[in-house]
């Protein structure tokens, strides 16, 4: 099987000093797991996100340092939240002999009649489900068609997957991935409108009391201090 490859360096910055790194289109890392100490890295963040973005979180990935290539998965990637700018990544070697435990990302695809004709909500309550595999029959993500979501009865449950062959499905088979949830009544969308207005009421009432106490604090303040004079 091919894999993703990316070449990586022994780094010895650690702590603050590693914003050196990012300054110089580096991403710090982390390599541990089977045979093998914590060993502290770094890899040129337009191949990290290149090979980030064919291997993702759930397929193994060809990791070189210094020439020796090991076997793993990105096990987490660390982000600024402002800018998805990546400032860290783990990864976790593998031992393609045994099996592993991962989670593996849920894709729906495909058109709901549900939605496009009977003008219901598409909801997605389950977004991975956890395996346990040998690491090369791992897959990036698992498709699923919602066509067959045909009216608001209709549920797709994890028991309805069709997954590679040597994965074992460790999440409830009972559980649900996706449903359509029917559109708001007129009566229901009144009610709404209603308690969105009797909260808005509550929150002015509040205000106007706040800033009564606060007037009043104020004058029993000013009065205080005419005493003491």
């Amino acid at each position: 099987m091919t894999h993703a490859t990316l070449t990586a360096e022994a780094r010895t910055l650690a702590g603050r000093k590693t914003d050196q790194l990012r300054a110089e289109g580096k991403v710090p890392a982390v390599m541990y797991g089977f045979g093998t100490e914590p060993t502290n890295i770094t890899v040129d963040r337009n191949a990290f996100l290149k090979a980030y973005k064919m291997a993702g979180e759930s397929t193994v990935l060809d990791l070189s340092i210094n020439g020796t290539v090991h076997p793993v998965l990105i096990s987490d990637v660390q982000q600024n939240v402002l800018n998805d700018f990546v400032t860290h990544a783990d990864f976790r070697r593998v031992d393609l002999t045994h099996k592993i435990e991962a989670n593996i990302p849920l894709k729906l695809t495909g058109v709901s009649s549900a939605v496009k004709d009977l003008g219901g909500t598409l909801v997605q309550s389950l977004e991975e489900i956890e395996v346990i595999c040998l690491p090369n029959a791992l897959v990036h993500d698992i498709t699923i068609d919602i066509g067959a979501l045909k009216t608001f009865d209709d549920v797709i449950r994890v028991s309805d997957l069709v997954i590679p062959v040597g994965m074992e499905i460790k999440t409830d088979l009972n559980g649900a991935i996706a449903s359509v949830q029917p559109p708001r009544s007129e009566e229901e969308m009144a009610a709404l409108n209603e308690s969105v207005e009797a909260d808005v009421s509550k929150v002015e009432v509040l205000t106007e009391k706040k800033v009564e106490e606060g007037a009043v604090d104020a004058k029993k303040a000013e009065a205080k201090k005419s005493d003491k004079k």
